[in-house]
């Protein structure tokens, strides 16, 4: 009987494939706490489309929703590149009823903005079950008209817009918006009717236990001159409408942007900012008294950008970040509940296989008490680009 069991059971095997279960590999040196790789699922590919900077929530009945960023694919096109701006890049979801396992092959459009193209759709999910979807813009200008504006920000051709909020109350079916923050005190950037560009990041939001959104928003001010850092921004009334709170971190060396906000059990807002001119370091900046004041920022000690902070069932955080150095791909950390041993937590490698630094930005969300989705955008031996998930079991 026993011999005849285990003949079945690998009939078994061999008809379905045996389980995709891999340790997700940490860095040289460092083991893995609690967390097992079960494998990489595809998201949305369309080889037409470059669809990047992805964000996840996961609805109360289950139902998991993906925004991202789609534009077209200008080397299908006989382009000879793409880039990160694109007057026909729009915000668009797709859908999983099942863990991840199938989506929504047809994205459906959240956006397309009337003057440009938008880019990073952030999505959160309020106790109500109300979606924020945060963004901003660029709009192309031929050069004559871009080269008479006073203080633009420029991506070539493209000018930028700055950011904007959308909000859905039926499941992310329509949205209603946009919703124009008020530029941070002393923006010096302008948009191209000359006014200072609205408060905008990449990067998520957060609703703290008093009820109230909190957002990062990074602005390039007077105070110091010419730098670039970030500031909090705080709604009481689910974000139609925004008040200045004060400055995160700035530096007259150090750029800090691309800001992702967290709240520990014990009530303290955690920042984890994208950087420049510091080697790519994560820096991070803390606030115990309800986003009133920050601490000194400071060093988290690993290179990485832009970050997502997930709440575990254990109140442990799994910290997401992607890595844009060779090997390329997706990194994560567990930190402790209040985020402070962040250069001592082991460094988990996700994905190292990326064809090229142009990836990453991943966000997380839990399917069930033992599991995480973590989704991102990828590439292939630098083909196109597109949006997929590392599904995560967790100890």
């Amino acid at each position: 009987m026993r011999h005849l069991i285990l003949a079945l059971a690998l009939l078994l095997v061999m008809l379905i494939g045996a389980p995709s279960l891999t340790r997700a590999r940490p860095a040289a040196g460092s083991g893995a706490p609690g967390i097992h790789k079960l494998k990489d699922l595809v998201i949305y590919h369309d080889d037409r489309f470059y669809s990047s900077f992805p964000s996840v929530i996961r609805r109360p009945n289950g139902e998991l929703l993906v925004a991202f960023r789609r534009a077209p694919e200008r080397r299908a096109l006989g382009e000879r590149s793409t880039s990160h701006t694109d007057p026909n890049s729009y915000l668009v979801l797709v859908r999983s009823r099942d863990n991840g396992q199938t989506w929504s092959p047809t994205p459906e459009l959240i956006y397309a903005h009337p003057l440009g193209g938008s880019q990073d759709p952030c999505m959160v999910q309020l106790r109500d079950g109300t979606i924020l979807c945060a963004s901003y813009g660029w709009a192309w200008l031929q050069t004559e008209a871009a080269d008479k504006l006073i203080k633009p920000l420029r991506h070539g051709n493209f000018v930028f817009l700055g950011g904007y909020l959308l909000r859905s109350r039926d499941n992310g079916r329509s949205w209603q918006g946009p919703i124009i923050p008020p530029p941070v005190p002393g923006e010096t950037v302008l948009d191209p009717f000359n006014q200072p560009v609205p408060a905008y990041n990449r990067g998520a939001l957060c609703q703290g236990k008093d009820g109230r959104l909190y957002w990062a928003v990074t602005s390039k001010t007077s105070s110091p001159p010419g730098a670039q850092g970030t500031h909090l921004l705080l709604s009481a009334d689910q974000g139609s409408t925004w008040a200045y709170a004060g400055p995160i971190a700035t530096d007259a060396k150090v750029v800090f942007n691309e800001t992702a906000l967290y709240e520990t059990p014990k009530g303290d807002l955690v920042a984890f900012m994208r950087t420049a001119n510091f080697d790519d370091h994560t820096a991070v900046a803390r606030s115990t008294d309800r986003g009133r004041s920050f601490e000194p920022w400071q060093d988290a000690g690993f290179q990485g950008h832009p970050h997502h902070a997930l709440r575990l069932p254990d109140k442990r955080v799994l910290l997401v970040y992607g890595y844009r150095h060779a090997p390329f791909g997706i990194r994560a950390r567990v930190l402790d509940p209040e985020c402070r041993n962040l250069a001592a937590a082991k460094e988990i490698i996700l994905r190292d296989d990326g064809g090229s630094g142009d990836l990453g930005y991943p966000w997380a969300t839990l399917i069930s008490k033992r599991r995480a989705l973590v989704v991102y955008y990828f590439n292939t031996a630098n083909g196109t680009r597109h949006i997929v998930g590392t599904l995560l079991a967790l100890e």
